[in-house]
């Protein structure tokens, strides 16, 4: 081979060895841009922002005085929207023309009107209608706050809130409970002015208000869906104090107590013909002594119809024998007085099936029985013992008490020496009941045992210290207040008995029944009447199994 033809191949190994060389490098930066490019996509899932958006700068300063500017901007750490501020927004004292709200990126940018008053403290309020762009989180309870003069207002006032019914604050249920403050000058918290001057609970209950002027204030608790500050739906919870504050000091200790009200204005809440021919009406709340009186079909005749109130007095069913009419017209009435006139209408297709339903308090283990209830979905006229059988092991048993009840139209009682670790079968046959219709039952039956003697204790109150001038409720409930175990009416300071009670946790409560109507109710704001007050034992009871027990108390109702 000739030196040329050496040179030749040298340069071609030479070129080979670079372009591999470049391709290597060529391959090596494309694999790290894939990687990088995987590296920057949008992660998905993870934990949920909760956190609210925080404030980096406010220009002007917050408490500035001697405020000369239209424009007030805030600063935050990420973007931010706003969310119903024409409900959520305040600005106290009011003005004629609201401040204009508008976001930019980060930025909250507040322009003022030219109505500004001079040597004034103005507070604007954000409510919670402030909030991150992505997961809405609101800022609470921010203010801000500036003066037209050469001093701020300084005055404040702190307090707590509570349920009136359970004598506690539960944030699961009530964090949206919120403290007006209402000028005595301004219009009430019923009007269409809704109040300008509030502020959120936190998660204890406890509210704070700052930079206040000297005035005369009312104050209210209120909780509500639509957020317009005004007591104005049924549903609503709402609080007050009965006397107005003077506010030329700091306060604090304020406690307010709230509860579902009294309306305003009886109303009828609704009016049906069920499936069953029964009418059912619902107010919207008790009456003391209703009747009705018939207006359309004029010739019904009234031993024909039955009526029945609920315990609560807030509802009424009647029946008729036969359902003949297309519309039912009547007054409905308290104490002689017309309350509402109520017409329902039936349907051109409707048509009612009645059936005698009798249900049982008992299910298969029963751990206390005085008496078995037998309720029946219409009133009872009678029921026949001897179709009744009771088995006690096998054995049939016919000294079993059959009573009507004193009280329910619908409710018999069945009394019998009930005996424990004793398997027992409850048999109502087929056509033992008549309801005042002749409408018969189908068969029931229902096999239970009784729990163990040894499963049950006795405890004694002696209660004293009771203004023998009002009567007062007495609850035994179980260890979550919502199940009512035991009632009882009392007058006088006197010792209450509970015997063979099943062991385990319950809750006393008494209530102050100021008026006397047998049950509790809550606040009328529109009377300035407060909650009836209720007092609870300190701690739960204790039940023990096979043991007796004895306490004595002094209720404190504040």
């Amino acid at each position: 081979m000739d030196k040329n033809s050496i040179n030749y191949f040298a340069n071609l190994k030479s070129r080979l060895s670079l372009q591999n060389n470049f391709l290597f490098v060529l391959a090596l930066l494309i694999s790290l841009t894939s990687i990088r490019c995987a590296n920057m996509q949008t992660p998905t899932g993870g934990p949920k922002d909760s956190i609210p958006p925080v404030i980096l700068n406010e220009l002007p300063a917050n408490l500035t005085r001697n405020f000369k500017q239209k424009e007030i901007v805030l600063t935050f750490d990420e973007y931010i929207k706003l969310n119903n501020q024409h409900k959520e927004f305040s600005i106290s004292p009011d003005l004629d023309k609201q401040p204009e709200y508008r976001v930019k990126k980060k930025d909250l940018i507040i322009t003022l009107p030219d109505s500004l008053e001079e040597n004034t403290t103005y507070t604007i309020n954000f409510g919670k209608g402030l909030v991150d762009y992505n997961e809405s989180n609101p800022i609470a309870n921010y203010n801000y706050v500036f003066s037209t003069g050469p001093e701020l207002d300084s005055l404040s006032i702190a307090g707590s809130v509570q349920n009136a019914y359970t004598k506690t604050f539960d944030p699961k249920q009530d964090l949206d409970v919120r403290v007006l403050l209402i000028p005595t000058k301004q219009d009430s918290i019923f009007g269409k002015r809704k109040a300008n001057i509030f502020t959120s609970v936190d998660s204890t209950g406890n509210f704070t208000f700052k930079n206040l002027r000297e005035d005369t204030y009312r104050i209210y608790a209120l909780k509500e869906e639509n957020n317009d500050r005004i007591y104005n739906q049924p549903n609503e919870l709402i609080g007050f104090l009965s006397d107005s504050i003077v506010l030329t000091q700091n306060i604090q200790d304020i406690k307010i107590e709230y509860s579902k009200g009294k309306p305003k204005e009886f109303r009828v809440n609704d009016r049906k013909i069920e499936k069953d021919s029964r009418v059912l009406v619902t107010f919207n709340q008790p009456i003391d002594s209703p009747s009705i009186q018939f207006l359309h079909p004029q010739n019904i005749a009234y031993d024909k119809v039955h009526l029945e109130y609920s315990k609560t007095k807030d509802s009424l069913k009647f029946f008729f024998e036969e359902v003949d009419f297309d519309s039912l017209k009547f007054e409905l009435l308290d104490r002689n007085t017309v309350l509402d006139t109520v017409i329902i209408r039936r349907g051109k297709n409707d048509k009612y099936e009645r059936e005698l339903k009798p249900q049982l308090n008992i299910s298969n283990k029963v751990e206390k029985v005085n008496h078995i209830k037998i309720t029946g979905n219409f009133p009872i006229l009678n029921i026949d013992k001897d179709k009744i059988t009771l088995l006690e092991d096998s054995t049939s048993r016919r000294n079993f008490q059959l009573q009507k009840d004193s009280v329910l139209t619908n409710v018999y009682h069945l009394r019998y020496n009930w005996r424990p670790k004793r398997n027992y079968e409850l048999t109502i046959q087929e056509n033992a009941m008549s309801s005042i219709f002749n409408d018969k039952n189908k068969e029931v039956k229902n096999a239970f045992t009784l729990d163990e003697t040894e499963n049950f204790g006795d405890i004694k109150f002696i209660i004293n210290g009771l203004d023998s001038n009002i009567n007062y409720i007495v609850e035994l409930t179980n260890e979550n207040k919502d199940k009512i175990i035991d009632q009882k009416i009392i007058r006088n300071s006197s010792e209450l008995r509970y015997s063979k009670f099943p062991g385990g946790k319950y809750v006393l409560r008494m209530i102050k029944d100021m008026n006397g109507n047998g049950r509790w109710d809550g606040a009328d704001v529109f009377n300035r009447i407060h909650a009836e007050p209720i007092w609870y034992l300190e701690k739960p009871i204790t039940i023990r199994a096979n043991w007796e027990q004895s306490e004595t108390i002094t209720p404190k109702f504040e």
